[in-house]
């Protein structure tokens, strides 16, 4: 399993918010450039950007995301924040991501998954925001009223880069993760699983490896030192 450190971006800046809250937020780094750097310096080679203002449709941090992407050759990004059109998914990849993050337009509507998947094969991971058992969309706001299990059942025939599965009642409050909705997923789903949302410690990390992630992402535990990060980066690199 490997161990992915979150760029989650607001107003230019690098953030960690507490339960998905756009009020609760706990950690800001202005230049999210330096956030990566530090990463660096620990030997982190995967990140996950999300940019929290296109997720909520309120302004854009392309050009801190491409500084991002464009720093150094060789590193694996994942972005997403906002992505809900054919035009998006491609300025992504195109811009530097090795991955594409879709959440809310792939769980709304079925058959733009299904075309953009298909032109971009193994590239297009979904974002699954989980509260309880429900499936939450437009930056968490807003309830699906879909179960996890119904929506996972709909992804299994496409050609994903994997699902990005974060337990947003954990997000950001260091207490845990939500080991049985992960191990349920990775047990139902053939798609490779990235677990977001309560990392707090390494025997977390070690359990979500048991229960079959191929990656977790890690936000507030780094930010705040609660994890050591070298010790995180050397036992989960791939």
């Amino acid at each position: 399993m490997i161990a992915i450190p979150a760029i989650d971006l607001r107003d230019g800046a690098c953030v960690q918010l507490v339960g998905g809250s756009y009020a609760a937020e706990k950690v800001r780094v202005e230049d999210p450039l330096e956030a990566l750097k530090q990463w660096r310096r620990h030997g982190f080679r995967a990140f996950h950007v999300v940019d929290l203002d296109a997720a909520l449709g309120k302004g854009s941090n392309s050009d801190a995301i491409f500084q991002l992407t464009a720093y150094e050759r060789g590193l694996t990004f994942s972005v997403g924040g906002g992505v809900r059109d054919s035009d998006r998914v491609e300025t992504v990849l195109s811009g530097g991501a090795e991955f594409v993050v879709v959440g809310t337009r792939a769980i709304e509507d079925a058959g733009w998954l299904a075309d953009i998947a298909n032109r971009f094969p193994g590239r297009v991971v979904v974002a699954a925001d989980v509260k309880g058992r429900e499936v939450v969309t437009r930056g968490w706001t807003e309830g699906s009223h879909r179960d996890i299990r119904e929506v996972l059942a709909a992804f299994e025939p496409l050609p994903l880069g994997g699902l990005l599965v974060t337990a947003v009642h954990k997000e950001g409050q260091l207490s845990g993760v939500d080991l049985a909705l992960m191990w349920e997923v990775a047990s139902t789903s053939r798609h490779r699983l990235y677990a977001s949302g309560g990392v707090t410690t390494m025997e977390d990390l070690r359990a979500l490896a048991a229960a079959g992630a191929y990656g977790a992402v890690i936000g507030m535990a780094l930010y705040t030192g609660r994890l050591d990060a070298s010790a995180v980066a050397r036992e989960f690199t791939g």
